[in-house]
């Protein structure tokens, strides 16, 4: 069976049931808008599976049980229409819906996002982009329960790894240590490795990956009081050379402070139930998210420059942690730039910290070149000696997991 599709665009009362899709994409697909004009562009952009339906009320009428995406138009944008769509989803379960909106704004963001509405794009949309959405909607949509999209896997019993790395100093190198260190675990794993930039002001990870981010941090904590792994799964953007799955920090500084470390705690908690390991950026000083964020890690990378400056913060570093009963145990040394002449010997930094190095980078101009290209070194420069050392410091991790697990 398929859609009906007369010579008059359906109405709403009396119209035949949404039924199948017709030799569409797996699930029956209907756009939504008052304009006759803008549903048969946004139609003609995804195919001629597409049924036009010309209002909420009457998209409800014809609902038969079977999994339904709603490509919602811009006339649905405004806050009688969030408010229509979020009924709709809550009372039918088998609907996915996408809003497309003439402006897009954190605040129409966040109403769609706690209406249950999958995605947002803006007006006009890109036909690439909207069928990329109809896609990833149409794979959690399920008659009885939401599966997980594309790349990853059901929740299974064992949570997530979480790798926090963190630096008592700016420009210690630690953002570079999570980026390579996340793609290297991502290509060994089989369940979802996601990187999370909770450098809340100042996070360099998108840019680092040359990546365009639709979402954010901000998002998931918007839907906080709803947020379930299918949502989260959906706000995180993937980099493709790698598989990586990337949560970005705020585009601006200013949302920063929305952000608590209850708030980050869950979010990461969350992302272990379907994720193999979570590697966590931070920024260089100590903070609520940051001690929250360090509490339920399973590691904590501490990475340390050659330079005084640097010995000397991570000192006081770790006398903070101890100070809050934080385990040692899950506490491990990076020496970034370890074979810098810079007059410090490995050995004397050691002593100097009391805890000796688990990893040793070296410095190499391919680290600047990789980060300007927008590529991670151990993709853009295999061979080099920081990759090979990155590599070893996956192995402390990849074999722990592997001896807890068996």
């Amino acid at each position: 069976m398929s859609f009906f599709l007369g010579e008059d665009e359906p109405t709403g009362r009396g119209d035949p049931p949404l039924i199948s899709q017709g030799g569409g994409p797996g699930a029956a697909v209907a756009i939504v808008d008052a304009d006759q004009a803008v549903r048969s562009r946004l139609a003609m952009q995804i195919g001629d599976f597409a049924v036009p339906v010309a209002s909420i009320d009457a998209l409800r009428e014809r609902l038969t049980g079977v999994p339904l995406v709603a490509v919602l138009g811009p006339s649905c944008a405004a806050p009688e229409g969030v408010i229509a769509a979020e009924k709709l989803i809550a009372d039918r379960p088998e609907v996915g819906a996408i809003l497309i909106a003439p402006e897009l704004s954190t605040e129409l963001f966040r109403q769609a996002l706690r209406a249950g509405i999958r995605d947002v794009l803006p007006a006009p949309v890109d036909t690439a982009q909207l069928s990329e959405a109809v896609r990833r909607v149409v794979e959690t949509l399920s008659s009885s329960r939401v599966p997980a999209p594309t790349g990853f896997v059901e929740p299974a019993g064992e949570l997530g790894h979480v790798i926090t790395v963190f630096s008592t100093k700016g420009g210690a190198g630690k953002s570079v240590i999570a980026a390579n260190l996340a793609v290297v675990l991502a290509r060994r794993s089989e369940r979802p490795v996601v990187l999370v930039d909770a450098d809340l002001q100042f996070g360099d990870i998108a840019v680092m990956l040359k990546l365009a981010p639709q979402h954010t941090i901000v998002d998931a904590v918007g839907s906080i009081d709803r947020l379930d792994a299918s949502l989260l799964q959906n706000l995180l953007v993937k980099h493709e050379p790698s598989g990586v799955f990337v949560l970005p920090a705020p585009l601006e500084p200013a949302f920063a402070d929305q952000i608590g470390a209850d708030e980050m705690v869950r979010i990461v908690e969350m992302l272990r139930t379907f994720s193999d390991f979570i590697v966590v950026d931070t920024p260089a000083y100590f903070n609520d998210v940051v001690l929250g964020l360090i509490e339920v890690s399973n590691d904590v990378l501490l990475v340390a420059g050659m330079d005084i400056p640097n010995i000397k913060n991570v000192k006081i570093g770790l006398q903070t942690l101890r100070l809050l009963n934080t385990p040692m145990s899950k506490l491990r040394l990076v020496l970034n730039r370890a074979n810098s002449k810079v007059k410090l010997d490995v050995g004397e930094v050691e002593r100097t910290l009391q805890v000796k190095a688990d990893c040793l980078i070296p410095s190499d101009v391919v680290v600047p070149q990789s980060v300007n290209k927008g590529a991670p070194v151990v993709l853009d420069a295999p061979k080099s000696g920081v990759a090979r050392s990155i590599e070893q410091l996956a192995d402390l991790f990849t074999t722990d997991v592997k001896k807890k697990r068996r």
